[in-house]
Protein backbone atom coordinates (compact mmCIF):
# COMPACT_ATOMS: atom_id res chain seq x y z
CA UNK A 1 0.00 0.00 0.00
CA UNK A 2 3.20 2.44 0.78
CA UNK A 3 4.21 1.96 -2.86
CA UNK A 4 0.82 3.06 -4.35
CA UNK A 5 0.43 6.11 -2.11
CA UNK A 6 4.83 6.74 -3.19
CA UNK A 7 3.10 6.92 -6.85
CA UNK A 8 0.45 8.70 -6.36
CA UNK A 9 2.74 11.31 -4.58
CA UNK A 10 4.72 11.56 -7.11
CA UNK A 11 2.28 11.69 -10.01
CA UNK A 12 0.95 14.63 -7.97
CA UNK A 13 4.53 16.30 -8.26
CA UNK A 14 4.84 15.76 -11.97
CA UNK A 15 1.17 17.23 -12.20
CA UNK A 16 1.84 20.10 -10.05
CA UNK A 17 5.15 20.71 -11.65
CA UNK A 18 3.49 20.54 -15.74
CA UNK A 19 0.68 22.79 -14.61
CA UNK A 20 3.31 25.43 -13.42
CA UNK A 21 5.17 24.85 -16.68
CA UNK A 22 2.31 25.62 -18.59
CA UNK A 23 0.34 27.84 -16.95
CA UNK A 24 3.04 29.53 -14.64
CA UNK A 25 4.00 29.27 -11.44
CA UNK A 26 0.55 29.81 -8.56
CA UNK A 27 -0.45 33.04 -8.15
CA UNK A 28 0.90 34.39 -4.79
CA UNK A 29 -1.45 36.48 -2.61
CA UNK A 30 -2.07 40.26 -3.74
CA UNK A 31 -1.18 42.26 -0.43
CA UNK A 32 -3.45 44.20 0.57
CA UNK A 33 -3.55 48.09 0.01
CA UNK A 34 -2.15 50.02 2.95
CA UNK A 35 -3.98 53.57 3.19
CA UNK A 36 -1.69 56.37 2.75
CA UNK A 37 -3.14 59.89 4.65
CA UNK A 38 -2.57 62.49 1.82
CA UNK A 39 -3.06 66.37 3.08
CA UNK A 40 -5.35 67.70 1.12
CA UNK A 41 -5.39 71.67 1.16
CA UNK A 42 -8.59 72.82 2.39
CA UNK A 43 -9.32 75.38 0.12
CA UNK A 44 -8.19 75.66 -3.35
CA UNK A 45 -7.18 78.64 -5.43
CA UNK A 46 -8.29 79.73 -8.72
Amino acid sequence: MDYIEQVLEKLKEWAQKLIEILLGPEPEPEADLIPVPVDEPRHRHR
